[in-house]
């Protein structure tokens, strides 16, 4: 490649971004290559590669281009000791504004979607499936630190399982997305996700006894032994 200016390189590597993007939500990730990419760029293969070693790592930074400003969103506002864990509140407004992003920023749709339905971690992607788990951990210690420090703080009872309601939240969060990406008309996902997630909150503040006793000894044993779905009462 001939030499470029730093803006040039900034402007190739946007647009291949860009063309990826494109390709991988209108064809999927397995089924675009390199040279799909570089046409649609209008760039050669060799101009994709001095930018991206593969496909694996332009696709993960085409996530991260969009995902990051996320991120960055989800962290404290304050500077002071212990800020470094998010707050109930600060944890609230992080999620709804990812519900909010991926509502109302195409790209952060697009990506959403094309992470989520598009794309399958199996040969020369493989690579990014541990990358996807990391960041569900990363996700769930976070939540779980700020479950912690409500508890230090009062809001919540000190006999919250962390564990447990850390991982309940990234399945609420992770399969209203889903849910939406599928169907983005069947529901507001801001005003769902919002009620949802500040409902869940205020579900682990409560004292009183729970709702529904602890399940039987026979209704233990007869888990797995019929179906999980039942048909409905008007289908053949």
């Amino acid at each position: 490649m001939a030499r470029k200016t730093k803006q040039e390189a900034q402007e190739t590597r946007a647009g291949i971004l860009d063309a990826a993007e494109r390709l991988f939500h209108a064809r999927g990730v397995a089924s675009t290559s390199l040279q799909h990419i570089a046409e649609e760029a209008q760039v050669t293969r060799g101009a994709i590669y001095w930018h991206f070693k593969d496909k694996a790592e332009l696709f993960e930074a085409m996530m991260d281009r969009a995902t990051m400003p996320l991120e960055e969103g989800m962290q404290p506002m304050a500077d002071q000791p212990g800020s470094e864990v998010l707050s109930l509140a600060e944890l609230r407004w992080g999620l709804v504004n990812v519900f909010f992003s991926a509502m109302h920023n195409e790209r952060t749709r697009r990506v959403f979607e094309i992470a989520m339905t598009k794309v399958e971690y199996s040969g020369e992607m493989q690579a990014l499936q541990e990358r996807k788990l990391t960041a569900h951990r990363d996700w769930r210690a976070q939540n779980r630190a700020s479950f912690e420090k409500a508890i230090a703080a009062g809001q919540l009872p000190a006999g919250t399982n962390t564990e447990v309601a850390a991982i309940a939240l990234v399945a609420l969060v992770d399969g209203l997305l889903h849910q939406w990406i599928l169907e983005p008309g069947a529901f507001d996902l801001v005003a769902v996700g919002q009620a949802s997630v500040e409902g869940f909150l205020t579900s682990l503040a409560q004292r009183s006894s729970p709702l529904l006793p602890a399940m039987t000894p026979e209704e233990t044993a007869r888990l797995g032994l019929q179906g999980c779905c039942r048909r409905s009462a008007t289908s053949n």
